[in-house]
């Protein structure tokens, strides 16, 4: 049945606004995440090239890893997947707001 297929796009925008495929995405071994990489897996998922569970099952990552590098990424932009600034920036969007 047609309803349950998913239509997937052939590509989508990556974070540095080239195309990104499910060719050219970073190899399911990678173990050294630099930011452009966690950028372009979370680019995929934000565009639907893969889903959250594929994300997560091709790169080995939990779900809570994935998902706070979207959260990352909404809040700060690139400069949110920088290990090096994890601290500063979490520190700057969990702290309770003061209306």
């Amino acid at each position: 049945m047609i309803e349950n297929q998913k239509i997937r796009p052939a590509q989508v925008i990556g974070p540095l606004g080239e195309p990104l495929t499910i060719e050219n995405l970073p190899p399911a071994n990678t173990h050294r995440w630099v930011v452009r990489r966690k950028a372009e897996v979370v680019a995929a998922v934000n565009g639907g090239l893969l889903t959250v569970d594929e994300a997560c099952q091709r790169y080995g990552l939990s779900l809570e890893e994935f998902v706070g590098w979207q959260r990352a990424v909404d809040r700060a932009g690139l400069k949110g997947l920088r290990v090096t600034r994890l601290q500063k920036y979490r520190a700057e969007y969990d702290r309770p707001q003061s209306f």
